[in-house]
């Protein structure tokens, strides 16, 4: 086969599988049984993937996806029963809430360890299990975080500990099932007023979803109700690359979550927009640093050592460029490309690694491909990017062609 002809079968490959932007749209909030609605919206049967999903295997848990509506606008109601318990809602919103075990000893509560059990023994795929751990941990953290306490004294109410692992096990399943190429959500909204709990009335955002959000851009909005939940958070946390205005996209369908209250004034949804993301050419969509150092004075090996520890710092890109230096002597220009936010520790580690007692940097835009590495049937890993109304691809070449063992061996 011909390079050509195997660069235009991964293209091939790229179409097939699918280059697509999710988008979750969540300016009315969102919780974990509003973004498997949507996705459930999204996906091509969802008959067969509910059952699959109701088939994991979380004792006593079962769901069901009913066409809802809500403000007059279609979409997926998802209700999660624990042996035949839904768990409680307030303002719409699941509630969730963990406690500390000495406060409520009349209900089974669950630990992080059991429910970390729970989510091994799922029938599901070991990367739904590691995204379920993930995100069941990060809202374990926050609670913990929430009320000054180590992660092993969160105790979560039994129904409510597996009506979210159900939501966030099966959040993950589906966002398998599609394989988008790309996860991006808006700025949230967390509502306003106050939530009942086991420790009484809070303040919305709840001290555990203000926690999931630190680093995250969020508004309150009019709403005098909770609109996102920890698990909701936790989820887009979780999943989502970044948060903004949702991007110049060809839509090609849209998912609808409907929340568990019909508020009358407004659409208590979450929308999931399924499409390719448009590029237009000449807009750059990044920023590199870009560091020099002129060397005259080290040894190939040296230089070889130094470039393989810049590479393990987290450096995007490594190169020596042959250079006259003073007096005609033959030297070598170091290039080394990272982030701008780590140029300053990369500048410091080239100083450190190489004789050069000085290091100089420029800032400049970079137009660069969104890419993915995943391997494929033959156990390949193969490189993808698209962008900019390209799409490449390319085998790894270590997959293809392993080292081959030496006589001595």
């Amino acid at each position: 086969m011909t390079t050509k002809t195997l660069y235009f079968d991964l293209l091939s490959d790229i179409s097939s599988a699918g280059m697509k932007t999710l988008y979750f749209d969540c300016r009315t909030g969102a919780s974990g049984d509003m973004i498997v609605g949507a996705l459930l919206d999204l996906v091509p049967d969802r008959a067969a993937s509910l059952a699959r999903l109701n088939a994991m295997g979380i004792p006593g848990v079962s769901a069901e996806a009913k066409d809802t509506a809500r403000c007059g606008i279609r979409g997926v109601g998802v209700t999660v029963s624990v042996n035949g318990e839904v768990e409680g809602h307030e303002h719409g919103r699941k509630g969730r809430r963990a406690h500390r075990h000495e406060h409520h000893h009349h209900h089974h509560h669950a630990t992080m360890a059991e429910i970390v059990s729970a989510i091994d023994a799922m029938s599901v795929s070991g990367g739904v299990k590691a995204h379920a751990k993930k995100v069941y941990a990060s809202i374990a953290e926050a609670e913990a975080k929430a009320h000054g306490v180590a992660v092993s004294e969160v105790h979560f109410h039994e129904v409510g500990a597996m009506d979210a692992v159900f939501d966030i096990a099966a959040a993950a399943a589906l966002i398998e099932e599609l394989s988008p190429r790309k996860i991006l959500a808006s700025m949230p909204e967390v509502g306003g007023g106050f939530v009942k709990c086991a420790h009484g009335t809070l303040p919305v955002p709840a001290p555990a979803t203000v926690n999931l959000l630190e680093g995250i851009p969020f508004s309150s909005g009019a709403a005098e109700c909770e609109l996102l939940t920890p698990t909701g958070a936790a989820l887009l946390r979780h999943f989502a690359s970044s948060f903004g205005p949702m991007p110049q996209m060809s839509v090609e369908k849209t998912g609808v979550g409907c929340g568990a209250r019909d508020i009358p004034w407004r659409p208590n949804i979450l929308r999931a927009f399924w499409g390719e993301e448009m590029y237009s050419a000449g807009t750059p969509n990044g920023m590199v640093s870009e560091l020099k150092a002129n060397i005259d004075d080290m040894t190939g090996e040296e230089l070889g050592y130094a470039c393989e520890k810049l590479r393990a710092a987290g450096a995007l890109d490594v190169s020596l460029v042959p250079a006259a230096m003073k007096k005609g002597r033959l030297g070598q220009t170091l290039v080394v490309l990272c982030a701008p936010e780590a140029a300053d520790e990369m500048a410091a580690k080239m100083l450190r690694v190489t004789s050069t007692f000085g290091v100089r940097r420029a800032d400049m835009s970079r137009y660069a491909l969104d890419r993915t590495i995943a391997a494929n049937s033959d156990g390949v890993h193969v490189k993808k990017g698209a962008g900019f109304g390209v799409e490449k691809a390319k085998r790894e070449f270590d997959d293809e062609h392993p080292p081959v063992a030496s006589e001595d061996a």
